[in-house]
Formats: C-alpha cells, structure tokens, sequence
C-alpha cells in the first residue's frame, strides 16, 4: 500500500517514454483535427453534387466538430474509468466507419449522420485522451511537449490539403473518402503507444479511497459531507460515488476556469466558420483550385510553427509566468486576421492572410491545455479538457451554418468574417477584463492606524469587553464602558 501511494505521488518524467507519447498524440492531431479541416475542401463537391446551399452544406463540417468536442467528456471518462488506449483504438474505429459510409452517401442527410455524428464521435474518444496523456508525462517542458504533439494538426493539413485535393480529382469525392476512411484506422496505433504513466498504474490495485477502509470514522464523515447525494448511493449501493464524481469536476466552481469558458464559447464560434469558409471564398474571388488547397497547406505548415515556436517560448522562465497574457494576444490577433479577410480579394493578399492566422491558430491551440492545467492543475485536466473541448461543441454547431447564412442572405462573406473576428476579439478582451479584476481584488489595502486587533480583551471593573476591528474605536469603547458601569451599580 505504501509503495502503490508512493507511485500515485510519483512526478512526470519529463521524458522518456513521455516522448512516444508526443508522438502518439502527434499523429492523433493528423488523423482528427487535420482531416476534419480538410472536410472543407468537400465543401464546393458535396454543394454541386446534392445542389445545396451554403448554409445546409455548412452543417456537415458543423456536426462534425461538434460531435467531437460534445463527446469529448465521453472520452475523457473512458479514459478515467477503463484505459487511455481502449478509447483511443475505439475512436479510430468508428471515424474510420463513419468515413467509409459516408462515400456511399446518397443525400445531405446520410452525411449528417455518418460523416458528422459517427466520425465526430470516433474524433472525440480519440482527442482529448491523447492531449490528457502529454499533460500526465510533462511538467517543466509541457509548453514544448504540447506544441510538437498539436503541430500534428498543422503538419496534417499541409500534407492532406494538397493531397485531399488531388484525390478528388482522380477518383472522385467518393474515393478520397474512402481513403480517408483508411487513413484514419492509424488512431488504432496511435492508441496502442498511450501506456500508462508509472504512477497512474497503481491505482488498479488498490481502492480509490484506501485511506478510509484503516479509517473507521471517515466514511460517516463523508455521507454527511455527500448527504445530498445519499439518494444516488442508496440507488447505486456505492458508497464511494458522489465523492469520486466531485473530485474529478470540482474545478467547475472555480471562478477562473469558469472565466476561461465563458471566453472559449466566443473563441470557438470565431474560429470555426474560416476553416469552413477559406475555400469557397478563395474560389468566389477568382483563386483556382489548386490555389484554394494550397492557401489551406499554408495554414497548416504555419501553423506547425506556431505550435512549436510558442511552445517553446512560453517554456522559457521569461515567459512562462505570462503563458496567460501570451493566450490572450495570440486569440486577440486571429481575430483582428478576420477583420481583414474580406478586403482580401486576390491570391496574392490571401498569402499573408493564411502565414498570420496561421501561426497564431497554432499558438492559441497549443496554449489551450496549458492555460487549463495552469487553472485547474495536472490532476483534473483530464476531465478539464473533457469539459473545454465540449464547449467548443455548441458554438461549432451553429457558427458555420449561421455564416453561410449571412452569405445567402447577403450575398458576401463580409458580414460572416466580421462577426467571426469580433467575437474572438470579445473573447479576448473578457479574459484580459477578468485577469485585471483578479489582480486588483489581490491588491492589500492598508489597514487604519486606529483599528484595534480583534478579539483584544479590555477589562473594566470586571467585565469583559471585546472589541471589534474596524468598527469599534476608541470612544466607543469608553462610552461602552461607561454605560456597563452605570448598569453594574443599578
């Protein structure tokens, strides 16, 4: 018992077998952030093809991200409760099962269903327990080690852009999803390489709460402090439930991270919509094809940099106090990016679009698990992330259908870039409102000359008097004092 309590008190390695796990997590970006960005270029094929508008083709690349970011809980407590890499593998599963029906779809609606609700949930089993494992592995160098593991999205996408792009051509969007169908299998291996950190191993042979079986009085302490969860213990006879279920989201009530979502909900609903919409715009302003993919190769290698770089400044010890106000910037700059976008009508102007957003997505992506753990610490991030990636899930689903909304309606993509660059700006701005309000609130104020410590006792002709600080003065005091005189003599 001793040694299992010693391993769970174990620290990361920082290394090691650590690294694998980079690696893991790094393909696991390729395979489900990397293809789900890579739905976009499908955009214009599956509009042809079924003869849809924006708005109802938009809902395909809207179910899938909010499927994964809406199961994400899901798999964070697959990952918790039964393996990191039982999760992993039957995430691979289904996305890869959900791809490869959907290159039999015959309407809108089949890919709602396959290529939205079953890929995205395979995404979702597969993501967060990926990103969770870098966090257990890593301490001083997590910055770094979560920039290389999310690269993966970047480098994704500049490979499978162009590639994507190719297949479609060559043997229509049918076959390239079926491809990606089997490309997408890879999470399997992935998964396998996600063993357990030394210290998590011990936690199967042993209880969760081994102190309270040595301890007789803690379990009738426990149902008093859970007694709002006795109908729940009754149901399920066990005694240890509510008090695991607490632990693992008592972060809920912490005022910062409840902050830091309020401030993702705006932050996703700006982002989305431009992974969607970069390709049609590029194609409505005159880019070709092979242009339009290639705008997307750039995002995707930029944003590689952006991972690693900013992963390894804010390792640094100059920066790694300020990894919050680096978040801030990078969220605050992709929203000014798409302020911009619509005055950017050639291919020329759409370059330098791409190399800044970017590498500010990649910057803000990689600072999203380490602004969480820095709020929440490494024992809860798991089950923080769970909760992150699933507010994501709300503003995912209706922003790109909304945007494509605004394009039917208005004619123009200025109206839908406006409001996405806005609102991550808000996003910003509300966590930059929230952080200056923290540290006025933390600021000592001085206390008065005349205050008396609390609880001083003051003796007068026998009786006791205690004053009270701040609020009590000397004269006060004497008129107190006099009044209990007069009452002792009556």
């Amino acid at each position: 018992m001793a040694a299992a309590r010693k391993g769970l008190s174990a620290s990361p390695p920082d290394g090691g077998w650590g690294w694998m796990i980079v690696i893991g997590c790094f393909l696991v970006t390729i395979c489900t952030r990397a293809v789900t960005r890579c739905i976009s270029i499908f955009f214009v094929e599956f509009q042809t093809y079924f003869a849809q508008d924006y708005a109802r083709t938009a809902w395909i690349h809207s179910i899938v991200d909010c499927a994964t970011m809406l199961c994400a809980p899901l798999g964070s407590f697959i990952s918790n409760h039964v393996s990191c890499q039982v999760g992993i593998m039957l995430g691979g599963l289904l996305a890869s099962a959900g791809l490869i029906l959907s290159s039999f779809a015959t309407s809108l609606e089949h890919l709602y269903l396959s290529l939205g609700v079953l890929t995205g949930l395979g995404f979702a089993l597969s993501y967060s327990p990926a990103i969770a494992m870098v966090g257990n592995y890593f301490h001083k160098r997590k910055a770094l080690a979560y920039g290389i593991a999310m690269s993966g999205s970047g480098i994704g996408t500049f490979i499978l852009a162009p590639v994507v792009q190719l297949l479609i051509e060559q043997f229509s969007w049918r076959g390239a999803l079926l491809i990606l169908g089997g490309f997408v299998l890879n999470l399997c291996v992935c998964g396998a390489l996600m063993r357990p950190v030394a210290g998590k191993e011990g936690r199967k042979n042993i209880p969760e709460f081994p102190e309270q079986e040595f301890e007789p009085e803690a379990p009738k302490q426990d149902f008093k402090k859970w007694s709002v969860c006795s109908p729940l213990i009754k149901v399920w006879s066990h005694k240890w439930l509510c008090p695991c279920s607490w632990q693992e989201y008592s972060f809920l009530l912490m005022p910062d991270f409840v902050v830091l979502a309020g401030s993702v909900l705006f932050m996703a609903y700006g982002c989305s919509p431009l992974f969607v919409y970069l390709v049609p715009y590029a194609l409505r302003v005159g880019v070709s094809h092979q242009q339009a993919a290639f705008l997307m190769s750039i995002l995707g290698v930029v944003d590689i940099i952006g991972n690693i770089t900013f992963g390894w400044l804010t390792d640094r010890r100059c920066l790694k106090k300020y990894r919050y106000v680096c978040y801030l910037f990078a969220v605050a700059m992709d929203g000014l990016c798409c302020l911009f976008l619509p005055v950017l009508q050639n291919f020329p102007l759409l370059v330098p679009f791409s190399f800044t957003f970017g590498y500010f997505d990649g910057a803000y992506v990689t600072l999203i698990p380490v602004v969480t753990a820095d709020v929440v610490g490494t024992k809860s991030l798991s089950s923080a992330l769970g909760v992150v990636y699933f507010l994501h899930a709300i503003p995912y689903l209706i922003s790109p259908p909304v945007a494509g909304w605004l394009v039917d309606t208005t004619g123009n993509y200025t109206a839908s870039f406006l409001l996405c660059g806005f609102s991550m700006i808000f996003s910003s701005t509300l966590l930059c409102c929230a952080r200056l309000a923290k540290k006025v609130k933390r600021t000592p104020l001085k206390p008065p000359d005349t205050d008396i410590d609390a609880k001083q006792p003051r003796r007068t002709n026998g009786a006791i008097l205690y004053s009270v600080t701040g609020e009590l003065d000397h004269k006060d005091v004497e008129l107190l004092a006099n009044e209990t005189n007069s009452h002792c003599k009556r």
